[in-house]
């Protein structure tokens, strides 16, 4: 594993060191990973994947963000007093929200382990659900394309974790999608990642936005998932110490805390599960078998169970 830092990332260390072994161990390819989000904040939908990847199969995970977030100002005033800024208001958040979310960023992918960051800087114009507009009218869509295929390319990804885009949902993360797809459609097979859109869910419970039922977004059909295959899940019960009662809903919440700036990400603390992965259709279909091949290891529990002891704290 590699050596840690100090500051919040030393808590993650000291959570992985917990671990009797280390899941690098088993058989597999270090596995590269990229993931492809619209805002700061939008990583917390993979955060519990990454860590298990980046701490138990020693696997290196980057990231492209590819808005500036200066549009995450409404609900930012319990962070006024913590920056000094009144950035409810839009003017100050346009100049300041920038720089602050990047910094929330870096924090908490520090913590999950992100090696490193790409930014691109469009514009984080508004919350709306169509997708059209962003892509025609707010983006310079065929810049942020290239760049993601030239980070694609540079970075010889094994993966692309993107947000499934199920219609009723923000259409930054649907466009962000969207040009991940195209961009890896653009690439030589030598070096075309295989992409997977991820969704959050419960166990039990309905399932939010319906992404269960997702197909594909209308008028975007390289957006289609393979129909017939179920979409692939990590557990975030999954225990991370030998009595149960550390688990990766822990490290996301970690993760959200430190998005400080943005006030209804904290509601978001323990309201999932599990990670769902979805197989788009636009990748080879070879790419099945790498992809269940990484989540069978990432089934493979990172600690030994308890032994019988005289008592617990």
């Amino acid at each position: 594993m590699r050596g840690c830092r100090i500051g919040a990332v030393a808590l993650a260390c000291a959570l992985a060191a917990l671990s009797p072994a280390n899941l690098a161990a088993q058989d597999g390819e270090r596995v590269q990973v990229l993931i492809v989000i619209a805002h700061p904040d939008d990583e917390a939908m993979f955060a519990a994947t990454v860590y298990k990847i980046t701490h138990f199969l020693d696997g290196d995970v980057d990231l492209a963000l590819i808005t500036d977030g200066s549009g995450g100002y409404r609900y930012s005033q319990l962070a006024e007093p913590i920056y000094g800024l009144e950035l409810t208001d839009e003017e100050v958040a346009r100049e300041y929200l920038p720089a602050i979310r990047r910094r929330e960023l870096l924090a908490g992918d520090s913590i999950i382990g992100i090696r490193d960051h790409f930014f691109l800087d469009q514009y984080d114009h508004a919350y709306t659900t169509n997708v059209d507009t962003v892509l025609s009218h707010v983006w310079d869509a065929e810049d942020t394309r290239a760049r993601l295929a030239e980070i694609m390319t540079r970075g010889d990804y094994d993966f692309v974790f993107v947000h499934l885009p199920v219609p009723n949902f923000h259409a930054h993360h649907k466009a962000a999608t969207i040009l991940a797809l195209q961009a890896a459609g653009t690439l030589p097979s030598s070096v075309k990642p295989i992409v997977l859109g991820s969704f959050v869910g419960v166990k039990d419970g309905p399932d939010q936005f319906g992404a269960a039922e997702f197909l594909e977004l209308e008028g975007y059909p390289i957006t289609r998932v393979k129909a017939d295959i179920e979409p692939f899940i990590f557990d975030l019960d999954e225990p991370l110490n030998a009595d149960g009662r550390l688990n990766y809903k822990i490290v996301v919440n970690w993760l959200i805390a430190e998005h400080k700036s943005q006030g209804t990400m904290q509601l978001l603390m323990n309201q999932w599960d599990i990670d769902r992965f979805w197989f788009f259709d636009a990748n080879d279909p070879a790419g099945l078998e790498p992809t269940r091949a990484l989540f069978e290891r990432l089934k493979v529990p990172a600690v030994a169970p308890a032994a019988e002891s005289g008592g617990t704290l």
